[in-house]
């Protein structure tokens, strides 16, 4: 459980209809299995210990004894067991039946959760039975052998070893109303929601019964796991498939059905923690008139232990959390990202009345996405693409190859094209200033670029017309832009788009190109294959000499330590543990190290670059707009990162 991963399981135990001393034998197998497994909370199905499918059974004082004695050879069982395990079962109390969730850790019955919205409906009758559990705490006394077991709806069960972890249970038809009691558990400190469910299987059913435990974990910011009733259930009129769902903060993490046993995954309770203190309307209910007492108005708590261990890490890590896996789903993402970008420019060359659109064309990704985005601006606007000046500036470092891209892509995009070689304006700078040529220094590099700013502008005033900027998220992450150089521009559209992702959608634009414009889609998968470089060294044999990965880093590397570090607060730490589980098989762990050192070093450094950044659409979940999405001061000290680090 540490860097916050709680190992989490559903399971469906093969039962038998009110043989309550059967399912307890496979229940307690199921709690083994799954603590051999190093689960550390399990939820089981609604009313597993007698069935679901009891009917008027439930009545009977025989079932209602055996479900107690089943329970309570449960806890004999499984005292031992460092795990946290809610378990389905009727429970008498003042004369009423509840359906109840028995909440059990080590031998000790924590508390027991009555289902609140009880059904009486279709094909369910449980108001024939059983009573809706009421907000607050009762003692129900000689339950399970117990002289006292608190019986409740408002009940949270905190893990006092792990501070981010507490855990609340509803049951079932709980979820599918309109109020459901995990909005007031969560808004009170719960982080996990289990919920014990016996639902049964119709045509279609599955897909909405996924979206809805999928939806309730992202409004409440939490993890969530379904265990659903199967194989043993009676099916005079029903079947019951063991549908069970892990799910955390909107997202799947895993899910079976038609079959018995466990489903498992982690939940990561400390990056719902930081969700929750980042969203300052994510809801703490009643904190105002609960001052210091976090549980009153009727909560209680229950503290457990557990033993704080490393979790084996089961659940998908995307290698590229930017991009897509599958790709239909990629495809949608960037035709949303191409959208989102060229509307937030087409209004700003609408309100500023711009006559054209200046584009620094350098043959390299970056400036052929910003052409793409502007040109599909352009098409919105209904102006013409010849409104985009495309500027191609050659110096010391320009390959025939990208020169020659840059020409093709404006020529074919419809830009008005332009080359303007910056070779002896630069000489004469560096003469001013005293810069040999000699002196491969970054005061030659930063020249040339500057340079090629300036002509931009330059060209812009002439024209009455916007720079486009061209610098996307990770070389801002990095501070890979020469300030005011390249760094500057009149609205810079690739700014909140990752390198990563700038492949994937210049390769969409190739793909779609490839009917209508196959030379346009030739060209594209060029600027693909050539290397990334800002070109300002000369080129040795006419090939590129300076790539820009052999500097700073590989992006893939980069892009995942900035999404981890600054879209969840990860540690570094923590970061480096994810980037060894999802990437370790391409790069060793000393690269990931060296590059993760560089990669905190250059975004402490840099953020000065980032405070001045223009206006730009933010088309994801992280930005770094100095004006909301990342406000940090310019000498803000990476100490307390770099000695984590050095720990690793």
């Amino acid at each position: 459980m540490r860097d916050g991963f709680v190992k989490v399981a559903a399971g469906t135990p093969n039962i038998r209809v009110a043989d309550c001393t059967h399912n307890a034998g496979q229940i307690i197998a199921l709690m083994k299995e799954a603590a051999a497994q190093g689960v550390k909370v399990l939820a089981l199905p609604e009313l597993c210990i007698t069935g679901y499918t009891c009917g008027d059974l439930f009545l009977q004082d025989t079932l209602l004894r055996g479900a107690e004695a089943a329970l309570t050879h449960i806890l004999e069982e499984t005292s031992t067991l460092d795990m946290l395990t809610a378990v389905g079962l009727p429970v008498g109390h003042n004369n009423k039946l509840y359906n109840c969730a028995a909440v059990i850790h080590k031998g000790a019955l924590l508390g027991l959760v009555p289902k609140t919205h009880i059904p009486n409906y279709g094909e369910f009758y449980e108001g024939r039975w059983f009573e809706p559990g009421k907000p607050g705490l009762e003692h129900c006394w000689n339950c399970c052998g117990l002289e006292q077991a608190d019986l409740g709806t408002s009940m949270l069960f905190q893990c006092q070893s792990v501070p981010d972890l507490t855990v609340a249970v509803e049951i079932c038809e709980d979820l599918w109303t309109a109020d459901p009691p995990s909005c007031r558990l969560a808004s009170r400190g719960a982080t996990i929601i289990l919920n014990l469910s016996a639902s049964d299987e119709l045509a279609g059913k599955a897909a909405y019964r996924r979206s809805l435990v999928a939806g309730q974990s992202g409004r409440l910011v939490c993890g969530y796991v379904y265990a659903d009733a199967g194989e043993g259930e009676s099916t005079t009129d029903l079947v019951f498939t063991g549908h069970n769902i892990i799910a955390e903060n909107g997202a799947v993490l895993a899910e079976s059905r038609f079959q018995t046993g466990l489903t498992i995954s982690e939940i990561d309770v400390s990056r719902l923690a930081f969700e929750r203190r980042r969203m300052n309307t994510f809801p703490s209910e009643g904190a105002a008139d609960r001052k210091s007492d976090p549980l009153a108005e009727g909560y209680c708590s229950h503290g457990f232990q557990l033993a704080v261990e490393n979790t084996d890490l089961t659940r998908p890590i995307e290698k590229n959390p930017f991009v897509p896996r599958n790709g239909a789903d990629r495809r949608e993402r960037c035709e949303e990202i191409f959208t989102i970008a060229a509307l937030g420019l087409k209004r700003r060359l609408e309100h500023t009345r711009a006559s054209c659109a200046v584009v620094g064309l350098s043959g390299g990704l970056d400036s052929t996405l910003a052409l793409l985005i502007t040109a599909r601006a352009l098409d919105m606007l209904g102006r013409p693409r010849s409104d985009i000046l495309a500027v191609t500036m050659p110096c010391f470092g320009t390959t025939s190859r990208t020169k020659s891209n840059a020409q093709i892509l404006a020529e074919r995009i419809g830009a008005d094209f332009r080359t303007v070689d910056i070779s002896e304006a630069v000489r004469v700078h560096f003469r001013d200033i005293g810069q040999s040529l000699e002196d491969l220094s970054v005061t030659f590099e930063n020249g040339q670029a500057r340079e090629r700013t300036q002509v931009l502008m330059d060209l812009a005033n002439q024209r009455g017309g916007l720079v486009i900027g061209t610098g996307d998220l990770s070389e801002l992450a990095l501070g890979w832009a020469t300030y005011n150089g390249d760094h500057m521009s009149m609205y810079g559209v690739n700014g909140s788009i990752p390198k990563t992702l700038v492949r994937h959608l210049t390769a969409y634009a190739a793909d779609q190109a490839e009917g209508d414009d196959p030379e346009l889609a030739a060209v594209l998968r060029d600027i693909l294959d050539t290397p990334v470089s800002p070109e300002l060294l000369p080129p040795e044999e006419g090939e590129i000499a300076q790539r820009t990965e052999d500097l700073v880093g590989p992006y893939e590397l980069h892009d995942f330590f900035l999404y981890y570090a600054l879209r969840w607060g990860f540690s570094p730490r923590k970061v480096f543990r994810l980037a060894v589980t999802a990437l370790g098989e391409d790069y060793d762990r000393e690269t990931i190290l060296k590059w993760l050192k560089n990669f905190y070093r250059r975004f402490f450094a840099q953020q000065f670059k980032r405070s001045c950044l223009p206006d730009g659409p933010k088309v994801g979940s992280l930005a770094l707009s100095p004006r909301g999405d990342w406000r940090m001061p310019s000498d803000a000290v990476n100490a307390l990162w770099m000695e984590e680090l050095e720990t690793l």
